[in-house]
């Protein structure tokens, strides 16, 4: 697609070292972006808070205080930067440094890096992350895609529409490296939940659900408010499920795959949802609120079952018809739509557009 293979600086999100857990799916989709570009020949710097690991990848670590997640502040929260700011300090050594690179890639769902993009001399692409929380972030959002239209992409259409303007953005999915997915055909009596634990992913109803199904609920995922945890466990004792902790791709594919399904309760509007694609590429059906994401990854009847949200009944419903869904099928939608390949295609289509509409002004 590109004449000469380019040169790109991916900025993590503030919030957390890659590999922490602490950046929910912005981790696992920065590695496999970055992952995909480099092995179509493009050169790739990733900056990041310091801690962070990803093999094989090269990683610039930057030290300071980490940014305070969007999901958990109000929407008239304030612009805030801690000091030593560590997304300070990320988009300090990209100001340093951007004569080195064709185009920025910003994964951080903060004001700063939306607000800076003018002054930077170099094009910069935002993939955001989380849905329309702030409106901070509303507002540096708008001005930024009506100064540089295209640069702003996002992972659903569901996502998109929680901002004004839908159709001025990218739409760009996800993917996954499939080879490190295996296919499960013979489940266990178990059902999944994958993700962060905090209240906006709604992990009572999953329980909930599970209890009335009679069928136990494993639960996996980077616990960073242990008191929220605890008091699940205290409002719900003796039920059926149990924290298997917070795990890498190859030990988490490994025990998801032997679940009958994959429960998802979001609460808020779920960008995207990865924790869906992983399921799929294992076999295992999603069942999911029909909010955000998921409810365009799901095909009802075929790959698992969508149902009304913060409705349990329909959860435990959908529960006792997963035998109707193939697996084998699930794992070929993930094949069709969600490959590294497809999704390294959606990305270079971006970019290039990026980069024609900036060479041309």
């Amino acid at each position: 697609m590109f004449a000469k293979p380019l040169r790109l600086l991916l900025l993590s999100t503030p919030v957390g070292p890659l590999g922490s857990g602490l950046g929910g799916g912005v981790e696992l989709t920065l590695k496999n972006i970055a992952q995909e570009l480099i092995q179509r020949g493009h050169t790739i710097q990733i900056v990041a808070p310091e801690g962070s690991e990803i093999a094989g990848l090269p990683i610039a670590p930057i030290s300071g205080t980490l940014q305070t997640t969007a999901q958990t502040q109000g929407r008239n929260a304030p612009i805030t930067l801690p000091n030593q700011s560590v997304l300070g300090k990320m988009w300090d050594y990209a100001r340093r440094c951007q004569q080195d690179y064709d185009v920025l890639i910003n994964f951080a769902y903060d004001w700063l890096p939306f607000y800076l993009t003018p002054f930077f001399t170099r094009p910069i692409a935002h993939l955001v992350s989380m849905g329309s929380l702030t409106d901070a972030m509303d507002s540096v959002i708008e001005q930024t895609i009506a100064q540089f239209p295209g640069t702003i992409a996002v992972h659903s259409h569901a996502q998109a529409a929680t901002f004004s303007g839908s159709d001025r953005f990218r739409c760009v999915k996800n993917g996954l490296d499939l080879s490190l997915y295996t296919f499960c055909p013979e489940p266990e009596n178990a059902l999944g939940w994958v993700g962060r634990i905090a209240p906006e992913k709604g992990i009572e109803d999953a329980i909930g659900a599970a209890c009335r199904a009679g069928i136990p609920l494993k639960i996996w995922g980077a616990m960073p408010e242990p008191d929220y945890w605890q008091q699940i466990c205290e409002r719900h004792p003796g039920e059926g499920f149990s924290y298997e902790g917070f795990l890498g791709t190859q030990e988490l594919q490994a025990a998801l795959g032997k679940c009958q399904g994959l429960l998802m309760t979001p609460k808020w509007v779920e960008a995207f949802g990865n924790v869906a694609i992983e399921a799929l590429a294992c076999g295992v059906p999603v069942i999911a609120y029909e909010r955000g994401g998921p409810s365009e990854i799901v095909q009802p009847g075929k790959t698992g079952w969508l149902v009304e949200p913060d409705q349990v009944d329909e959860l435990v419903a959908a529960i006792h018809q997963l035998d109707a869904i193939d697996r084998y099928t699930c794992r070929q939608q993930a094949e069709a739509e969600y490959s590294m390949r497809a999704m390294g295609d959606r990305m270079e289509a971006w970019l290039e557009e990026i980069l024609t509409h900036f060479s041309s002004h």
